[in-house]
């Protein structure tokens, strides 16, 4: 096998590129597409000039180099939308939501039910029960906003 690849090293290129290739498929990130490409390169290179060891790292440096560079430039010029652009910010995604004060809330102070947590909360004031709206997140603080017609959970309706 070490004679196999010492004559044929653009096979040993071109394969090392398909397994970045298929590397890239099972682990996140985009980069490692660009690394095959660079192997790729230097196989497609190697079958045309018989470059010497140092010659073929050398390549292959430098094709990394220029396939990263490339391909974030390319990145950062076709913006990928995202069907959830919130994803991974989860304080964002409250914005808009009704909640329930669980302990009165002040211009500084009180908390909320979120869910199935509970999280800080200012606004104007309110009482324990009340149902309000999140308006906004300050530093993992919700602001809130009160509902229009709205009573305490905890009142009875007028017989």
């Amino acid at each position: 096998m070490d004679d196999f690849t010492i004559s044929n090293p653009e096979y040993v290129w071109l394969g090392l590129a398909a397994l970045l290739a298929l590397a890239e498929l099972f682990v996140p990130g985009v980069f490692l597409i660009w690394v095959a490409a660079a192997a790729a390169v230097t196989g497609i290179l190697s079958l045309f000039i018989d470059l010497t060891f140092a010659g073929q790292l050398t390549v292959f440096g430098l094709s990394t180099i220029l396939a990263v560079l490339g391909g974030r430039r390319w990145y950062l010029t076709h913006h990928v939308e995202s069907e959830n652009p919130l994803l991974n910010n989860r304080s964002a995604q409250l914005v808009g939501r009704t909640v329930t004060v669980v302990e009165a809330i002040s211009a500084t102070s009180g908390r909320v039910k979120v869910g199935d947590g509970e999280w800080p909360a200012k606004g104007p004031n309110m009482e324990k029960g009340t149902v309000a709206k999140i308006a906004a997140v300050e530093g993992g603080v919700l602001r809130l906003e009160a509902l229009e017609d709205t009573i305490p959970l905890d009142s009875k309706p007028i017989s």
